[in-house]
């Protein structure tokens, strides 16, 4: 693996990277209506949806999150609405005429019957108040669609601005530790000769000891050593390893939602990793696997946060 090809791979990668964690709000006046939109979002291992609508309004539920979908792929997400109309009314009194005639006639017979004056006014009427009904004027539905879409957008916008911001952090860090990866897997590289060459000085001189003067059969020797050198053989490991990394930054440049795919290349991390620490027959060797595997950890720990 070549460090220089890494840094051209590193500074040529965009920031595709979302966090799952975001906010975005946004509120406008629109006809006589203030139209309030607010979008959280918090870890979650799939799409998780929740909202608050007010009551009047709950044909709008599906619609938006059917917007909120086409912009989230993971996460909690709770999105709430609110609707004030601050001009004019949303509401009506209807008047019970035939009620309200009903009330009036009887007032009169009694009135008469009692031989007393009829002093009804429209103020004592409106003491009935099932002569009156307050009714909601019926909404146009697409019309109060369209004016929510238009502020869930501004909010939704916002809301992947900052889950963007906060991947951009992430991914450098991300880069940042891939490239500690790649030196730790060079090191490795460069003991595992050594470690084959140290065990074939050992051999040699503890047969010469138990030998003393005797000849040494050097075949055999050597026979011995190459079962050693494949018994601790981590080339393929390191070259997976280093294979798996290429395969990450390749991911991260992804415009599409990249946690999943990041979370099942970090296992298969792990997996070289433990294999190369398995077959460690060097005690710096099994240094550098412990600080390996403390760096594949942060990067699972880091991508939980990722869409």
């Amino acid at each position: 693996m070549q460090s220089n090809t890494a840094e051209l791979e590193k500074n040529s990668c965009p920031t595709a990277v979302r966090s799952m964690t975001g906010y975005g709000r946004a509120q406008k006046l629109i006809g006589n209506k203030e139209i309030t939109v607010e979008i959280r979002s918090v870890n979650h291992r799939f799409l998780e949806y929740s909202s608050r609508v007010p009551r009047a309004y709950s044909y709008l539920e599906d619609k938006l999150k059917n917007l909120i979908k086409t912009s989230v792929s993971r996460g909690k997400v709770d999105v709430s609405l609110s609707i004030q109309t601050v001009s004019g009314t949303d509401s009506q009194v209807v008047i019970n005429h035939e009620l309200a005639r009903s009330y009036l006639q009887a007032l009169k017979e009694l009135a008469e019957d009692l031989q007393i004056k009829n002093d009804i006014t429209v103020s004592q009427m409106a003491r009935f108040s099932d002569i009156f009904s307050v009714l909601r004027i019926q909404d146009d539905e697409e019309e109060i669609w369209q004016a929510v879409q238009q502020v869930a957008q501004e909010a939704v916008d916002r809301f992947v601005e900052m889950r963007q911001l906060e991947g951009q952090k992430m991914q450098q860090d991300l880069l940042y530790r891939l490239d500690l990866i790649e030196k730790m897997v060079q090191k490795v590289e460069q003991l595992s000769p050594k470690t084959v060459e140290n065990y074939s000085n050992r051999l040699h001189t503890k047969i010469q000891e138990v030998l003393q003067n005797n000849s040494l059969d050097e075949q055999r020797i050597i026979t011995e050593v190459a079962i050693f050198a494949e018994k601790i053989a981590v080339a393929e490991e390191t070259v997976r390893l280093g294979s798996h990394v290429h395969q990450f930054r390749e991911i991260l440049k992804s415009n599409e939602p990249v946690g999943r795919k990041l979370d099942f290349l970090v296992q298969e991390f792990n997996r070289e990793a433990n294999t190369i620490g398995s077959k460690a027959q060097d005690l710096e060797i099994a240094r550098v696997v412990v600080d390996l595997k403390s760096e594949i950890e942060k990067i699972r720990e880091q991508i939980q946060n990722i869409e």
